[in-house]
């Protein structure tokens, strides 16, 4: 069976509980592999791994457990190897990536923010600061609706003002927050959101990146703003792929920043 990998941490991490379920049906027991001075949370992998909603709950909830004792490297969901050795040849092979990156984390967490328009509140954002766009659509319910091509043109012009709008409040977004943040990692774009950014902050000052988070979106009440956090470091964890070549068979067990912001 294989090994499934949930994250890394340092051999001198506070012990997990002992009961600690993991991915599976039933759950998998959760355990720990240690080499040197640093240590794999694992457990046997399914036969057959989907990303199903109980099991990725389940690889995020051992993960915030674990970093509740410190920190740690979180891994991609599905990140698993052939067995047990070669996950601890990977840790000898990586270690002092491993660590460097431990040390650079430690204390830290992730806040990721997504952002979207209140779609009426920013056109009317747009009807007040737009005098062309104001004029246009005037003109065309004075004129009945306007001819075709008439509505088609305000229709553009809306829609390029609504772009450049997302385009200025991402950049507000992150102007604001990133003075609090460590560093900053823009995640993926995709429809519905104007921006998708992961925020590295020091542990202990969460609660206030949190209400700088509520005192923007009091005073821009126009942006929908979803706070996903704290979390694992997942974003910042810099190091795409890790793999343990043997026999010409490439074993991996990848990182993955993909998981809150993705």
């Amino acid at each position: 069976m294989s090994t499934y990998v949930y994250g890394i941490i340092r051999a001198s991490h506070s012990p997990l509980r002992q009961d600690m379920d993991g991915i599976g049906d039933p759950p998998r027991p959760v355990r720990v592999l240690c080499r040197g001075e640093l240590a794999a949370i694992v457990s046997d992998a399914p036969d057959q791994l989907r990303p199903k909603r109980r099991d990725l709950l389940a690889h995020q909830r051992v993960l915030d457990e674990a970093g509740a004792g410190g920190v740690v490297l979180p891994m991609r969901f599905g990140s698993a190897s052939s067995d047990d050795d070669t996950v601890t040849r990977v840790l000898a092979e990586r270690a002092e990536h491993f660590l460097e990156r431990l040390r650079a984390l430690d204390g830290t967490a992730e806040c990721n923010i997504k952002a979207n328009h209140d779609e009426e509140a920013v056109l009317r954002l747009i009807m007040a600061d737009h005098d062309d766009i104001r004029s246009l659509a005037e003109a065309n319910r004075e004129a009945g609706g306007g001819t075709q091509e008439q509505q088609i043109r305000l229709g553009e012009m809306i829609a390029a003002a609504v772009q450049a709008r997302e385009a200025t409040d991402a950049e507000l977004l992150q102007q604001a927050l990133e003075p609090m943040a460590e560093a900053v990692s823009a995640g993926p774009q995709s429809t519905g959101w104007l921006a998708n950014l992961s925020f590295l902050v020091d542990r202990g000052s969460a609660d206030q990146f949190l209400a700088a988070v509520d005192e923007l979106r009091g005073q821009h009440p126009h942006l929908g703003l979803r706070v996903n956090g704290p979390l694992p470091p997942y974003s910042f964890v810099d190091t795409p792929s890790l793999q343990h070549v043997e026999g010409g068979t490439a074993e991996a067990f990848g990182t993955a920043a993909a998981q809150p912001n993705g």
